[in-house]
């Protein structure tokens, strides 16, 4: 394994990893493991795990949370913010552009076509990822045992954050007796509150910049969960409570953040120009990621400590298998409403084949998938 990259190296990668990223959290993590772990060698899968593990436990976009943890690991705080932002800026420029299109003709562009063609590729990249994470993770019995009822629980409706923290601790237990003070500590480093919550509690209806900014801080401090989550939090403080945005414009915004490749929390780009040109867009942006940087630095440091530790390694060991189980279930719900005619099936099955016999590089794939799908619509 590599000790240390350069900065260049990591903002390569991110740069890349950035641009050609589609299809959500779960497809993000894949492609780190394929880019970083196996073809790269930066981490073991055991550490890449252990920062996915982390990375479930405090709030904001697990995806760009783990870029930054992987940053931090190779390049220390230098590392922390070229590779967090190197995967965040080519996805803003993108929905930048298209809010600009959308501001100027009042229409979205043909985009959802590049969804249709990446989603089969998807699919396919992420179930590679989740077998090869699986054979890492998976140490015994007991924690295959955790990861099936974690899938159980989630495809039943649990929140994900409860599952997590059911999933460590029962993985713990066996610990508790002996280390049973260590608990509350834990848990404090990874996921005490934020008082993000009260920022925008007084916030004017009127239009600025500065509202803008602190409340997608709040939104960003706070929010566990997926793109649907983000929906609820923005037509609460968008349409709801401020009135700048309509439904309709809501729902665009979001099918923007979908479609397009790198973080879905770029949504906050395109309701920033929505309301205030590119300017509300850099403050929109910065402010909903922020919090992730923070929250990183903080609890960065503290995960390759914790497998020195009896109890924190048996509830990171936990917490991985709740990963991987929240991955498994959005995996399968994108596969039923994608794989339902025979070509999204048949390139599926080719794009596994490829991944996991030829070994080819999964970014090359979905940016294939992607042009293919963008000319077809």
């Amino acid at each position: 394994m590599s000790s240390r990259v350069t900065l260049g190296q990591l903002a390569r990668v991110f740069l890349q990893l950035g641009t050609t990223a589609f299809g959500g959290p779960a497809a993000h993590i894949a492609m780190m493991d394929d880019e970083i772990v196996r073809r790269r060698q930066w981490l073991t899968r055991e550490a890449f795990l252990d920062y996915l593990g982390a990375t479930n436990l405090i709030p904001g976009p697990n995806s760009t949370e783990l870029a930054i943890h992987i940053g931090f690991s190779r390049a220390g705080w230098p590392g922390l913010l070229v590779a967090g932002c190197c995967f965040i800026l080519p996805a803003a420029l993108i929905v930048g552009v298209i809010a600009w299109a959308y501001v100027r003709y009042g229409t979205l562009p043909v985009i959802i076509g590049v969804l249709d063609g990446v989603k089969p590729v998807v699919i396919a990249v992420v179930a590679q990822a989740l077998w090869q994470l699986g054979r890492t993770a998976i140490k015994s019995m007991w924690i295959g045992t955790i990861a099936v009822l974690a899938v159980a629980a989630v495809a039943a409706g649990v929140h994900e954050l409860f599952v997590l923290a059911i999933a460590g601790l029962a993985c713990a237990l066996p610990t508790l007796r002996r280390q049973g003070t260590a608990v509350g500590a834990l848990l404090l480093s990874f996921a005490s509150p934020s008082t993000a919550a009260t920022l925008a509690a007084g916030a004017a209806a009127p239009f600025s910049l500065t509202t803008l900014f602190v409340v997608f801080v709040k939104i960003g401090s706070v929010l566990f969960g997926s793109g649907y989550v983000l929906l609820a939090f923005l037509r609460a403080d968008f349409v709801d409570r401020l009135g700048w945005l309509t439904e309709s414009q809501l729902l665009d915004a979001v099918a923007v953040g979908q479609v397009t490749p790198g973080p879905v929390f770029t949504t906050a780009t395109f309701v920033g120009y929505v309301l205030g040109g590119a300017p509300g867009a850099v403050v929109a942006t910065v402010g909903i990621f922020l919090p992730a940087f923070v929250f990183v630095a903080l609890s960065g440091p503290l995960v390759p400590r914790l497998r020195r530790s009896r109890f924190a390694r048996a509830l990171l060991d936990g917490v991985n298998a709740a990963s991987l189980a929240l991955m498994v279930v959005v995996t399968w719900q994108l596969a039923r409403a994608t794989l339902i005619r025979p070509w999204p099936i048949a390139l599926s099955v080719i794009s596994f084949v490829a991944l996991v016999h030829l070994r080819l590089n999964a970014t090359w794939l979905i940016l294939a998938a992607a042009v293919g799908g963008w000319m077809l619509a």
